[in-house]
Parts: structure tokens; C-alpha cells; sequence
């Protein structure tokens, strides 16, 4: 038996390829008409923020507060993390970070700019983000 016909027996048995019919067991869900318009109207949701500040900050660092409830933070020199957050007020959210949690404060939130204000260990640290630009690449880092 030559190597190409090894190889469509294994897939043949294992199911590779095939084209029965498997019954789909997800279901849809929908959320609440007022969940979805609340978080319609919120300008932090579901938007890649890019950091602007400063030129002493690695570039590049990111975050995504999408409505689940998961927050994504990536940069171009840093592998991403997902994390839980929660919008505790209109003006301030947390997330965890490392089995800490980051509180902050929303001190700027436009359609164009967010500013947040860090509460950590050693003091207030203001951050400032821009929604990304697409398509967006991260720029070639000194080495």
C-alpha cells in the first residue's frame, strides 16, 4: 500500500472528510432586548482600544472590554490574556489581573478617547486609549 492510499484509509476511518450528518446540538440564545441596547449605547464595549501615551511605553498595548464580561489585552511585544472585568458604576470598572484586581476609574469615555485611571499599588497611574485604526500593525520594535 503505497503512502497516499495509507493516508486516505486512516482519514477514511477516523472520519476525515466525511459528509454524514451530525445533529447540531447548540441552541441559540438571544439576550434581553434592554441587555443588548444597554450595552448598545456603552462606547467602551466591543472596541479594540490602542494605548496613545507617552513614548516611554512599549507599544502597541491593547484592550478589548467585550460585553460578556472578558476583557482581552494584547501588545505587539506581549502574548494576549484574557481576563474577567465588570463595569462596577458609569465611571468605574475592574478587572483581574494575575489573582489581583485592577480597579479604575473611567475618567475620560468618548467614541474617540478613553482615559483611565489605574488604581495600583504604588499610586494612580492615567492611561489613555484610541479606538485602533484598521487595518492596524504593530510597529517594528528596537532590538
Amino acid at each position: 500500500m503505497d503512502t497516499k492510499a495509507a493516508i486516505f484509509a486512516l482519514m477514511t476511518v477516523w472520519g476525515v472528510g466525511t459528509c454524514a450528518a451530525v445533529p447540531a446540538m447548540a441552541q441559540e440564545t438571544e439576550p434581553a432586548a434592554e441587555e443588548a441596547e444597554a450595552h448598545k449605547d456603552n462606547p467602551l464595549l466591543n472596541r479594540v482600544w490602542v494605548r496613545q501615551d507617552g513614548s516611554d511605553t512599549l507599544p502597541g498595548v491593547m484592550h478589548i472590554f467585550l460585553a460578556d464580561g472578558t476583557m482581552v489585552s494584547d501588545s505587539c511585544w506581549e502574548t494576549y490574556r484574557l481576563s474577567n472585568w465588570q463595569q462596577l458604576t458609569d465611571t468605574e470598572i475592574a478587572w483581574d489581573e494575575d489573582g489581583m484586581t485592577i480597579n479604575a476609574d473611567i475618567a475620560l469615555l468618548t467614541s474617540d478617547e478613553l482615559v483611565l485611571s489605574l488604581k495600583l499599588v504604588g499610586g494612580v497611574e492615567e492611561q489613555r486609549f484610541a479606538p485602533a485604526s484598521v487595518p492596524y500593525l504593530c510597529p517594528d520594535m528596537q532590538k
